[in-house]
């Protein structure tokens, strides 16, 4: 392949990691100038994606295209190169929050119809599903997943270890998940003997048959699930660990993922919500209606709703929500000095970010009283519920972590054309009665069919074949080229990963795999073997489905290094082009806050640096293109002297921030392409700019700094103004003239 401009797509997404992209890639654009290589955004954020879906409501300049849609085709094809920074996936919270937003920017969005009254705002609700939870993952992730810690960021991790909470044998903390009932338990799981349609219905007790899904086209080889979870099972488990946890006098915390689970978690969040404050709900449940209560929505939202009441109301229930917190235990909080607890909002705590911060911190989280406190965790479902208890009983006994000896653990993810989108998609429904649900097929025979109760929550997933032997073929390449041992983690007492098992077999004998390990076990064997290892010093690689990809992938990268936001994730697409995503950016929200606040922004663009890194190489591999390959080469030498350096952004005000990270890393890459001798053109045109930016260090850093300590009007939170948030991510004349003038 050959081509004089090559495009490598940057993805306009939200919160702090967009911030940063008002910095960083004016530096990306000016230094690929001229070699071939052009970067380009396109915007796939949350108020992109609800601008992009109202069309007919908007004025031609204010529309845009429907990007993700557009980015969705790309990844099929193989010249795609996509750099995904973290996106929101939104809750119902956030996007009423981001629609708000955008009209007072004068854009005229419909309100989001929480409670349809009529056709037409269910219509609409439809339409706002597209912009809710996972909604980018699934489009672009048209390949399976390969992320690891980059070699110089784990280098850099054990000569500079980050700080770990010390854990104690007598530790309260520990996890709590349901014994039966759940989503493990009723799991049943088929493969197609060849390509057919499916329909999902419910039957009720009388026999009336509901259509819930017309049409699911499945193909021969395909992996499908059906589970349900039993709303009453879960109720009854939230109140024994209320109770047990009042007893044992440790905090109470809920580990879910309501945002990207955005039909199943949010029901089970709000579930929660009512159990542990039902004295409120029973007594006030009228006013509560009246008002519009959602708990799903958490607590946040009540608080919210209830002030349409007359205020002798609003003050009545709000006493009894004390009274409740006086009698219950205490929760975990998000915020002590506000009040704001985990039962707050279903978007707070997301089980992939808050767990490996419990383990991070003693098993700890914090308490009303602003300090930490032994925790109860409630993660409902056992799929995944165990690793969590396992790394936690293992603290117990054998201690924290030291991030200057321990292993590490990369991952291989399957997650292509959907593979496992559990809760994110358009197969989880609410039971509307009892009864049961089924999936029938083209010839009316029933595949899957789940027995239900008025309120449950029934979901179905698919894996296809395609995309289970490429991940097989994906480890064995990732042991090939590391010497590591690779851990499947499949529970053979587990429907769906039982099915999985058996085409692991199958496919592993395709490949030469002597001298390589291989191990097949349930997620609790998985973690104790991958622990033991940890601890030794020594790397497993977790092969994992795409959940457990997502929970793990967090958990051990804050453990090894701090932060997932620092991981190199490499999804090479089945279309033969490349995916690469920066890291997490569960953080993101905080970092916002405190930038608007003092205008010091925190978030670490190493993730960005990484990606950016990959994606260069696969280009100038893709496309012959040598100076992109002189790109790649130098930006990781760049990223290495940068961890060398401690160039990361701090933590105070009047310390080194995001932007100021951004200069150092542009002036060693700089350094970097006028010290190689593989492109000379490239060598004279960086020798100069790394004078500059060297003579004047003192005095770009004075510029930067200077612009700390202030608030910072960045005109929106979900839709920020480009001038303003520009001039806010770029105070340094001096070095955005350097940049600028660079051809």
């Amino acid at each position: 392949m050959a081509t004089d401009t090559s495009k490598i797509i940057w993805t306009k997404i939200d919160e702090a990691p967009a911030l940063a992209t008002y910095s960083f890639l004016p530096i990306v654009q000016a230094y690929t100038k001229g070699t071939g290589v052009s970067v380009e955004t396109r915007d796939i954020s949350l108020a992109g994606r609800i601008i992009a879906n109202f069309p007919e409501k908007l004025t031609e300049k204010q529309r845009i295209p429907d990007y993700l849609a557009q980015l969705g085709e790309l990844a099929l094809k193989p010249e795609a190169n996509i750099i995904k920074l973290p996106n929101i996936s939104a809750s119902i919270p956030q996007l009423k929050a981001a629609i708000k937003e955008l009209r007072e920017h004068g854009y005229d969005i419909p309100d989001y119809p929480e409670e349809p009254k009529n056709d037409a705002d269910k219509a609409l609700q439809e339409r706002f599903a597209k912009v809710l939870g996972s909604a980018v993952n699934p489009v672009l992730r048209q390949g399976n997943s390969d992320r690891r810690a980059p070699l110089s960021v784990k280098l850099f991790s054990k000569k500079h270890p980050h700080k770990m909470g010390a854990w104690t044998s007598d530790s309260k903390s520990h996890v709590a998940h349901m014994t039966g009932g759940d989503f493990y338990g009723s799991e049943k799981s088929v493969v197609m003997a060849k390509p057919t349609n499916l329909r999902i219905e419910f039957v009720a007790g009388d026999g009336k048959t509901t259509v819930l899904k017309k049409k699911l086209e499945l193909q021969e080889g395909e992996v499908v699930d059906a589970t349900v979870m039993n709303v009453r099972a879960l109720r009854k488990f939230y109140e024994e660990q209320i109770e047990d946890a009042k007893k044992s006098g440790v905090l109470l915390s809920l580990h879910l993922k309501a945002t990207m689970m955005k039909i199943s978690d949010p029901v089970m969040f709000g579930h929660a919500v009512t159990v542990f404050y039902k004295d409120v709900f029973e007594k006030h449940a009228a006013a509560l209606k009246e008002a519009g209560v959602n708990p799903n929505l958490g607590l946040g939202d009540l608080y919210v709703k209830i002030r349409k009441l007359p205020e002798a109301k609003r003050t009545e229930i709000e006493a009894d929500i004390q009274a409740v917190n006086k009698n219950r235990p205490e929760l975990a909080m998000v915020d002590s000095d506000k009040g704001i607890t985990n039962l707050h909002a279903p978007n707070d705590i997301i089980v992939d970010a808050s767990m490996p911060v419990v383990v991070r911190d003693s098993g700890k989280m914090w308490g009303p009283d602003g300090k930490l406190h032994d925790t109860k965790a409630m993660i409902p479902d056992r799929c995944y519920a165990t690793t969590y208890r396992t790394i936690i009983e293992d603290c117990k006994k054998n201690g924290a972590f030291d991030p200057a000896t321990i292993g590490s653990v990369p991952n291989v993810g399957l997650m292509a054309q959907k593979a496992e989108e559990y809760g994110s998609h358009d197969k989880t429904f609410l039971a509307p009665g009892n009864g049961t649900i089924r999936a029938v097929d083209d010839s009316g025979a029933t595949v899957l069919e789940q027995k239900v109760e008025e309120g449950d929550i029934f979901r179905m997933c698919q894996a296809k074949d395609l995309p289970i032997r490429d991940w097989v073929k994906l480890a064995v390449n990732r042991v090939r080229a590391t010497g590591a041992v690779a851990v499947f983690w499949l529970d053979k007492n587990r429907a769906h990963d039982a099915q999985i098992i058996q085409k692991v077999d199958k496919y592993l004998k395709d490949h030469d795999t002597k001298g390589m390990e291989f191990h097949i076990l349930a997620p609790i064997e998985a973690m104790k073997f991958t622990l033991e290892r940890f601890r030794a010093g020594k790397d497993t690689i977790s092969v994992t489905g795409n959940a457990l990809r997502d929970y793990l992938t967090d958990l051990f990268p804050i453990i090894e290094v701090g932060t997932s936001a620092k991981m190199l994730s490499i999804v090479p697409l089945l279309g033969g082009g490349g995916l690469f995503e920066t890291g997490a950016g569960g953080s993101a929200p905080k970092h916002v806050q405190q930038f608007v606040k003092e205008g010091y922004l925190r978030w670490d663009s190493l993730g960005e640096f990484s990606a950016l890194m990959a994606s260069l190489e696969h280009l100038g591999n893709a496309y012959r293109n040598k100076k992109a390959l002189v790109l790649s080469e130098t930006l990781d030498q760049a990223i290495a002297k940068f961890l060398d350096n401690n160039r990361s952004p701090a933590r105070k005000v009047g310390q080194i921030d995001n932007r100021g990270s951004h200069f150092y890393l542009a002036m060693y890459w700089a350094q970097a392409l006028a010290g190689q001798s593989k492109d000379k053109e490239l060598q004279a045109r960086f020798a100069g700019v790394a004078k500059q930016l060297e003579e004047n260090e003192a005095k770009i850093n004075q510029e930067l700094l200077g612009a700390q300590a202030k608030p910072m009007d960045i005109g929106g939170y979900y839709d920020p103004d480009p001038v303003k948030t520009s001039k806010a991510m770029r105070p340094s004349a001096t070095f955005n003239a350097i940049v600028d003038a660079i051809a």
